[in-house]
């Protein structure tokens, strides 16, 4: 909600710049959902410890913010 009101008031001149902070506030949170359902449902992730769970999500997360990063230019 914020993103939106920060480009309705300043405008989208940068529009890759919103774009990319849309899509790294959409897939942090999901990645969030991810650790989350991850950590309190073990009988259906019996295979992975809450450590490597943790691990998965940063990696994930750095993946991410590279990648908007990038797009950024």
């Amino acid at each position: 909600m914020v993103l939106f009101a920060f480009l309705g008031l300043v405008g989208s001149f940068p529009f890759n710049s919103f774009l990319a902070a849309f899509f790294c506030t959409a897939g942090a949170a999901s990645l969030a959902v991810s650790l989350r359902l991850t950590l309190t449902m073990p009988a259906e992730f019996h295979d992975r410890t809450p450590q490597r769970a943790f691990a998965e999500f940063v990696f994930s997360n750095l993946i991410l913010i590279l990648g908007a990063l990038n797009y950024i230019g």
